[in-house]
């Protein structure tokens, strides 16, 4: 994928003139596209589709980026895919009727509380593996936190006494989330019987770690996440920040202020939460045709 990106950079820079702060910006938006669709196990560019382009799109909008950078975005992802079709590298561009306006009404993909339970219960605790994915994604659940935040997390971002994470958001921008007694417990554990064996004597001061005593990469985490969706039975597709989408909603479902919980994703402007109260609308819908005698 990384091939195709660097020819069309080449191609604006050569054959278009593009001015160096323009190719720089496309660069970067197209190689963290490349990430983004390695971290989910895509190697070729040949099998994206607009669905594929579209969970793109959302991500750097969760992540917090502005409507002119993501459009920049989409414009770089417009030229290479008009790039790769003249070549006959790619049959159909999975770009072409993609619209800005419309990815900001599509509702982001949650699990039911049921769902969820059933992904969380997935792990066990027979293995220290399995010990460490639970503390991972009990305390992805319990805080809501980026996927980048959680592998990013060290030993002195946790204050048990008051029952805190520490975050370290976008642009260095700090938070403190909730705790949660579950995740606290699944954390504590992991940190008392796992790490340690993990750890192999190095210094290292990241909180979650890989076989290589290393700090966890975002890689990583999607392998496991994926791992345990399958072993879950789950029929949705489940990515990393299907945690966070749930989190929002299912604490907007039980009552939680709206400002509450733009405070404990980190969203800078509050309008980025509000998508999360279509989603409970749509829940309450669903309550009313289900439980109301003439629903």
């Amino acid at each position: 994928m990384h091939d195709h990106i660097d020819r069309f950079i080449s191609y604006l820079a050569v054959e278009r003139g593009l001015a160096l702060n323009t190719l720089e910006a496309y660069s970067r938006d197209l190689n963290r596209f490349a990430g983004f669709f390695q971290e989910r196990g895509v190697a070729r560019i040949e099998d994206i589709d607009s669905t594929a382009v579209v969970d793109f799109l959302e991500q750097l909008r969760e992540e917090g980026l502005g409507t002119n950078s993501i459009n920049r975005a989409l414009a770089a992802l417009r030229g290479l895919n008009r790039f790769l079709l003249d070549r006959g590298i790619i049959a159909v561009n999975p770009v072409a009727h993609v619209e800005l306006g419309k990815i900001w009404i599509r509702l982001p993909d949650t699990l039911t509380k049921f769902e969820m339970a059933s992904l969380l219960e997935a792990p066990g605790n027979r293995t220290p593996l399995a010990v460490r994915d639970s503390a991972m994604m009990e305390l992805l659940y319990a805080t809501g936190v980026r996927v980048s935040e959680l592998v990013g997390l060290s030993l002195n971002s946790f204050h048990w006494h008051v029952g805190y994470v520490q975050v370290t958001g976008k642009g260095g921008k700090e938070r403190i989330v909730p705790l949660g007694s579950t995740a606290a417990a699944q954390v504590r554990r992991y940190l008392d019987d796992v790490r340690p064996g993990l750890l192999k004597g190095s210094a290292e001061k990241t909180l979650f770690l890989n076989r290589s005593g290393k700090g966890l990469s975002r890689q990583g985490f999607w392998k496991i996440v994926k791992k345990y969706a399958r072993k879950a039975g789950l029929e949705k597709k489940v990515y990393p920040h299907t945690f966070r989408h749930s989190f929002a909603t299912h604490l907007l479902e039980g009552g939680a202020d709206l400002r509450s919980v733009q405070i404990m994703l980190g969203h800078a402007d509050i309008a980025t939460t509000q998508i999360y109260t279509h989603v409970t609308r749509e829940y309450l819908k669903e309550t009313h045709r289900k439980y109301h005698p003439r629903g």
